[in-house]
């Protein structure tokens, strides 16, 4: 009798156990079918935390971080998403579909060293291969425009940066790609209108900023010279064209019509 007594008071208190696990389950499940409705509508903040919720249900389901792993490459977060792709393996070794944010890491890594040595050229190559795995990072696209634009791709450029604006008009990033094809297209006043307006989102933007510096400095330089041309002040127009072709190596259209100014001067 006292066996069975003993036996009884371990059931009852492994039953409720049993049925717990089985709830947690079932509602992992259901917070990782509604992290993959999201998923599917490129909602990624959402599908994240959906995914996160099963994870905390069922900590030991390889699956769940192997669905987070893949929201976080969309969302751009890469050593995160290497860290849960880690985990889903730990798991279940047989669970590898996310060996692809160490090649994105690479690529980024490449791309930043790259862009310092101003090889444009190859950083767009990076972030296209990048873009391959997360298509729906903001980061890469933005750095892929803005290396589109200082290779004089300027239509490419503001493709790219429009596409994200029409996503996130508040984007820094976007606005500042933005203004810098307006501005290589000797179209400085817009350009400083979307600088401006980038500096709005982001006061801190320090690239918006200095773009901005420099248009602004551009522009009058440019005006003054003219000024002075007009009035036949020739030698104060000739110091002025020169001091604006200081102000920006890279913005080749407006230096070309600077070095035309700076000519006709000379000629006078």
């Amino acid at each position: 009798m006292a066996a069975t007594a003993e036996c009884d008071v371990v059931m009852a208190a492994t039953e409720p156990e049993l049925l717990e696990d089985e709830d947690a389950k079932r509602e992992a499940e259901s917070f990782k079918e509604q992290g993959n409705a999201y998923y599917a509508k490129k909602d990624y903040n959402e599908a994240y935390n959906y995914y996160t919720k099963a994870i905390d249900m069922c900590p030991n389901n390889a699956s769940y971080y192997g669905n987070r792993a893949a929201t976080l490459m969309m969302l751009g977060r890469f050593r995160e998403a290497l860290g849960d792709a880690q985990q889903s393996v730990r798991l279940d070794d047989s669970f590898v579909r996310f060996k692809n944010a160490n090649a994105v890491m690479e690529y980024e890594k490449i791309a930043e060293v790259d862009f310092e040595k101003r090889d444009f050229r190859k950083v767009v190559f990076c972030m296209d291969r990048a873009l391959e795995f997360a298509p729906a990072c903001h980061r890469f696209k933005i750095l892929k425009a803005e290396c589109l634009a200082m290779l004089g791709r300027y239509p490419e450029a503001q493709f790219v940066a429009s596409d994200i604006l029409r996503m996130d008009s508040t984007n820094a990033d976007a606005l500042y790609v933005r203004g810098l094809c307006l501005y290589y297209e000797d179209c400085i006043e817009k350009a400083v209108q979307f600088f401006v307006q980038a500096l709005r989102m982001a006061p801190d933007h320090e690239k918006a900023c200095v773009a901005c510096r420099n248009a602004k400095a551009l522009k009058a330089k440019k005006e003054d010279g003219n000024k002075a041309f007009k009035e036949g002040n020739y030698k104060l127009a000739y110091e002025l064209y020169t001091e604006a072709l200081g102000i920006d190596p890279n913005n080749i259209k407006t230096n070309a019509k600077l070095y035309c100014n700076r000519g006709t001067v000379n000629s006078k």
